[in-house]
């Protein structure tokens, strides 16, 4: 009726020749689905220091906005894609178990009716990964896991109960993975403690830094990691924000000189999502309230771009 009121939050320019990434997410209508599952999982009250990662998942859906769906580099283009958007997990107000216990079973049910589909999980801190993948592999099977991330995430549960430095001890603790199967990349210096790098070693853990990423090269490490992991069905992917350098990721709640610089975990997840078992992809450890101009909310979302072009580009 009045041609120039929106729905609010809608008025903003558009270009009749510009199909911006956020429009790719299409909320779920409960029957059909596209390849390519979203599903948002806000829990953050299990990180050990301060974090507002649950706002994340929100905050990364909205930096979609900040691209359009089309690939100079590839020469094509993503909008004939449908990203299924499942929503959020919604989490106990106290009791963060309980909030794990739902993100598992969520987890489980959404990807036994589309077992098919590619996912990808939004934190939340990086506590959500034992949860999401717990569920995940039920429908899986064998499964391999890659972790980019600063820290070995292999804590005892003595200290502080199921934490986000806690997902990969659990994880091979509960037998959803064996250590053999786990893949940590861009381990950065006095981030870890020695009993941790040592458990990691007893259990089979294959361990990265930083300073060997650059050395040997991404390009060479993934392939050395999926060769590795050629004998399970399905690989998972899980990208903690802070393994980035501070410069790249400000909005981490754990951000720490000397990290990897953007490009080269944007080239790792090109990489990664040529490969068939490649099938779900979580990214964690946000916080939207002390990031810098949404830079990290946007690397995020270009995450996400770098995962569905390559998966479009081999019709997934």
């Amino acid at each position: 009726m009045f041609p120039y009121l929106k729905e609010a939050g809608k008025a903003t320019f558009q270009d009749r020749y510009v199909k911006k990434a956020n429009e790719l997410l299409v909320p779920w209508d409960g029957k059909q689905a596209g390849n390519i599952g979203v599903i948002g999982v806000p829990l953050s009250k299990s990180s050990i220091s301060h974090s507002g990662a649950a706002f994340a998942p929100q905050a990364i859906r909205q930096a979609l906005s900040f691209y359009s769906t089309y690939s100079i580099e590839a020469g094509i283009d993503l909008a004939d894609i449908t990203v299924t958007d499942y929503g959020d997990v919604v989490m106990h107000p106290t009791d963060i178990v309980e909030s794990q216990r739902r993100i598992a079973e969520t987890v489980e049910q959404v990807v036994a009716l589309y077992p098919e589909s590619k996912w990808i999980a939004l934190g939340g801190d990086h506590s959500i990964t034992f949860p999401v993948v717990s569920g995940w592999q039920k429908q899986k099977g064998k499964i391999g896991m890659i972790q980019f991330d600063a820290h070995h995430d292999l804590r005892n549960l003595e200290d502080g109960g199921p934490t986000n430095g806690t997902p990969f001890r659990r994880l091979i603790e509960a037998g959803v993975i064996d250590g053999s199967q786990l893949v940590q990349i861009g381990l950065r210096d006095f981030a870890n403690s020695r009993a941790y790098t040592e458990y990691g070693k007893q259990r089979g853990v294959t361990m990265y830094t930083v300073e060997e990423v650059y050395r040997l090269g991404i390009q060479t490490i993934i392939e050395k990691s999926m060769q590795m992991l050629s004998d399970v069905d399905a690989v998972y992917v899980s990208v903690d924000m802070d393994v980035l350098d501070q410069a790249f990721a400000p909005g981490c709640p754990a951000i720490g000189p000397g990290g990897m610089d953007s490009r080269t975990l944007l080239q790792a997840i090109l990489l990664l999502a040529r490969y068939d078992k490649v099938q779900a992809m979580d990214i964690v450890e946000i916080d939207p309230t002390i990031d810098f101009r949404q830079m990290t909310s946007r690397l995020a979302a270009w995450f996400i771009l770098q995962f569905l072009k390559e998966k479009k580009e081999g019709d997934f």
